[in-house]
């Protein structure tokens, strides 16, 4: 028989796992209709989450014209023992460019995690701060343990396969 899952250490386990990233990466459509993935630093606040990019890279572009951006988090490499079943998790989100004005709360998160002075010499060049607004999500920790994320409903339900009926 097999153990059961246990949501809220699994849940907890999630958290930690995103408070461990400093790197998000972003998969959107470019103007041809095809895939598009890029990456940029991030912090989290109230369950969003925050880009700060230049305007010449090609991912700003893409983020203005896109309503949808997804936002995939992994576990490094070099910690993962099963390459097959790598920490995890993807979130579907709306983005907004929001300035640089009065969000100095987020801009302290940034120079907490990057350092004050990187983030100065940025705030200097043509960067701009983006939200990433989190709809639903897939959290996966290894065979067997996926979990879909509703914002929402503040939903963690462990995704649950039958494969006896898979083969009919």
């Amino acid at each position: 028989m097999k153990k059961p899952v246990d949501i809220e250490k699994q849940r907890s386990n999630y958290e930690q796992f995103l408070k461990s990233r400093k790197q998000v990466i972003l998969s959107l459509i470019d103007e041809e209709g095809r895939p598009f993935t890029s990456y940029a630093p991030f912090v989290m606040k109230d369950g969003k989450f925050y880009i700060y990019i230049s305007q010449i890279a090609d991912h700003y572009r893409l983020m203005e014209t896109n309503e949808i951006t997804d936002a995939f988090f992994i576990a490094d490499e070099a910690e993962t023992p099963n390459k097959f079943a790598a920490e995890r998790a993807r979130w579907r989100c709306t983005s907004a460019n929001i300035g640089n004005e009065g969000h100095d709360d987020i801009f302290d998160l940034f120079n907490e995690s990057f350092g004050e002075k990187m983030m100065d010499v940025l705030r200097g060049l043509d960067f701009s701060l983006f939200e990433l607004t989190p709809i639903k999500g897939r959290y996966v920790v290894g065979f067997g343990l996926a979990f879909d994320l509703d914002v929402e409903s503040g939903g963690f339900h462990h995704v649950v396969i039958d494969k006896k009926n898979d083969n009919q």
